[in-house]
Formats: structure tokens, sequence, C-alpha cells
């Protein structure tokens, strides 16, 4: 029985960190929304929409597809795996429908980029949000 439970608490001390890197969606201060549906933010993020409720363009800033964080994002809150994502941008840039989104290498440099580009969508985790200044935190409906 000990051995048993000391498997089941390895399994959900690893899920742990996974569970707080969710992601948090932030946007440049002047974003005229404060909530998104789920729909709403798959469609942001796989480039479909290009533009806010009042037109200004949208600027999408992503993660390297390798990293946890971005992994994490996209899983829970856009409902898909990095690669299909990926195929998604890729088809709509290769087919001359659009462009794909600002690659960044690190949160902080997310953080940076979001906080300066208007109209700029990113994502940072969880554990961030005491240090998210400068941003708005957009709620996922």
């Amino acid at each position: 029985m000990t051995r048993n439970l000391r498997k089941h608490l390895a399994i959900i001390l690893l899920a742990l960190p996974q569970v707080s890197q969710a992601g948090i969606v932030i946007a440049h201060p002047d974003v005229a929304i404060s909530s998104i549906s789920s729909q709403g933010l798959r469609s942001v993020f796989s480039m479909r929409s290009s533009r806010w409720p009042d037109q200004k363009p949208i600027r999408v800033f992503v993660l390297t597809d390798k990293h946890p964080l971005h992994r994490s994002f996209v899983k829970s809150n856009l409902g898909m795996f990095p690669y299909q994502l990926r195929m998604i941008w890729d088809r709509s840039v290769f087919s001359g429908a659009g462009f794909p989104p600002i690659l960044v290498s690190s949160p902080q440099e997310m953080l940076l980029r979001v906080q300066s580009t208007k109209g700029a969508v990113g994502y940072m985790d969880d554990n961030s949000l005491p240090l998210l200044k400068g941003v708005k935190i957009i709620e996922i409906q």
C-alpha cells in the first residue's frame, strides 16, 4: 500500500509544474478587450483573426514550439498540440493568406515585446502574475 501511495504521489508532484504553467493571456494595455472566449483565443493564436474588435491589428507573440510554457499554453488553452498550431501557421503563410506569429526566445522577452507593441497579445506562466506590470491580463471565458 505504501509503495502504491508513493507512486501516485510522485505522479501528482510531477504534474504540478505543468498545471501551474497553463498560462495567462497578456496584451498591450491599449487592447480594447478584457476577456475572450476560448474559441476567440484559438482564432487569435491560429492567426485567423487579424484585428481586435476596435479594428486595430493584432500582433501575436509566441515562444518556440519546444518551450514548456508554449506547450502547456497551447494544450491547455487552445486545445491542440504545438505541431498542430504550427501546421495552421505554415499553411496560412505558404498559401499567402497570412503571416506567422512573432517568435520570442524567453518569457521575459515576451513581456517586454507585449508591453511595447500596440495590439500585442502573448502569454506568461501563472507564477509570473505578481510581476506583470505594464500589460493587460485577458480573462479566458
